[in-house]
């Protein structure tokens, strides 16, 4: 199996304005599947954060054959994961003149893909 990971392949979305739960609902989902089948899998799931995730399939998959000369129909996605990020803060006008804080939370997505072909 030829890792890709070492050579520097690693997209990563910054920001992006989704919680971190509805975010892991979906690379749960796509994590250990191949490209085909991670570039279908959001399209049929009802959430929002998908079509962030099939953009960011779609960059892992034309870096790895730009970049490293691989086919795309090899690649799976070995690892996915999504952190924290910063929070928006907003604030919202209560009584009397004050203010309540809202924070708007974001998170970051991180996808691995690899390469299934073998090299002899």
């Amino acid at each position: 199996m030829k890792n890709i990971n070492n050579l520097g392949t690693q997209p990563l979305e910054k920001n992006v304005r989704v919680s971190v739960t509805k975010m892991r609902r979906i690379i749960d989902r796509i994590r250990n599947c191949s490209y085909e089948e991670a570039l279908v899998l959001p399209e049929f799931m009802p959430y929002r954060a998908c079509y962030l995730v099939s953009k960011l399939v779609l960059s892992a998959a034309a870096d790895a054959s730009t970049n490293l000369g691989l086919n795309k129909s090899d690649l799976f996605i070995s690892k996915a994961w999504v952190d924290n990020s910063t929070y928006l803060r907003r604030f919202r006008p209560r009584a009397q003149g004050r203010g309540y804080p809202i924070k708007r939370p974001t998170c970051k997505v991180t996808i691995q893909p690899n390469s299934k072909s073998v090299e002899m």
